[in-house]
């Protein structure tokens, strides 16, 4: 499948109003990416570019690898061409402006009211498990769930472990530049909830808001990195092995839930406490986050559905 069928039967791109609209799509993917449990892949899909973004990004990764290994400069060009620039820039520029804009709201809140934060997003991304879970359209087997609890275990197991620091060390910001960007090609996967799980949503927002060009220079290597290959691995993944691949991310994505356990001690410690202050109100915000995320995959499912039919929940292009 390639990305051209998609924009003949769409309004032409290159008029100024569809680059407009393509950047205020962008921005709303951008904002989805600053709120962990609202995956700026399912905004995608709503708003009709996911396909042709996926598409747009494995022709530019495409051409960065030519490039890269010396298969020639006519090549590379060539490929280059083929990128739906149209969508691609507008899109970008939009999703920088709403990424800014989320982390300077964002950023204070989860600092200074950490426990009511962490219960909203705890609720978000309680309500996305769906997503992977229902994502093949198959049945779960029993061996399914054992599969899927030990990657739950394994995952709860990491989100335990002390990050404190983590952020002055190059190799993990780009790890997690490199993990976070993955978060696109799979509509459910948040990419900020990974952050929060790593413990790197903070020190990147905090980035943002202060313009540490070092720092954020450092993290968008890592995308470009896990642009070229993680998303490149993932997609395959998704092709050849969709089904087991989503009862892996099922699991991981539920065993990190510790990572936003609003009762909890402080990043050196990240033991997990019962409930017992403020308990109406952090309730309350979980069950807000779980309601958000729940009308978001509504909509989308009822926008997807009709072209997609039934059973068909969130793949990337079908290979028929």
């Amino acid at each position: 499948m390639t990305s051209e069928a998609p924009s003949e039967a769409t309004t032409p791109e290159k008029s100024p109003d569809s680059r407009v609209f393509n950047g205020f799509r962008g921005s709303l993917i951008g904002v989805a990416e600053a709120l962990p449990g609202i995956s700026g892949g399912t905004v995608a899909l709503i708003v009709g570019v996911f396909e042709r973004l996926i598409g747009a990004a494995s022709q530019l990764t495409t051409a960065i690898r030519l490039l890269v290994t010396g298969q020639g400069w006519r090549r590379t060009v060539a490929e280059v061409k083929q990128v739906d620039w149209g969508l691609l820039i507008p899109l970008m520029i939009g999703m920088v402006v709403g990424l800014l804009l989320s982390a300077r709201l964002l950023a204070p809140l989860v600092t200074d009211h950490t426990q009511y934060a962490y219960a909203l997003f705890f609720g978000l991304v309680m309500a996305s498990l769906w997503i992977p879970y229902s994502g093949s359209g198959q049945r779960w087997s029993g061996a399914n769930y054992g599969v899927a609890l030990v990657f739950a275990g394994l995952a709860f197991w990491l989100t335990s472990l002390s990050v404190a620091g983590a952020a002055d060390n190059p190799l993990v910001v780009i790890g997690s530049g490199a993990i976070a960007v993955t978060a696109l090609i799979l509509p459910g996967l948040s990419g900020s909830f990974l952050l929060l799980a790593l413990g790197m949503y903070e020190p990147t927002m905090d980035a943002l808001n202060n313009r540490d060009l070092a720092y954020i220079g450092t993290f968008a290597l890592g995308m470009l990195i896990g642009l070229a290959v993680a998303v490149k691995t993932l997609r395959w993944l998704l092709e050849k092995y969709h089904h087991m691949t989503l009862v892996v991310l099922t699991g991981v994505m539920a065993g990190a839930l510790r990572a936003l356990w609003p009762w909890q001690g402080p990043e050196d410690d990240r033991s997990l406490h019962a409930p017992t202050t403020d308990v109406p109100q952090t309730v309350g915000l979980m069950v807000l986050g779980f309601v958000i995320v729940t009308v978001v995959l509504v909509v989308a499912h009822r926008k997807e559905n009709p072209a997609r039919g039934r059973g068909r929940h969130a793949r990337t292009p079908s290979r028929r």
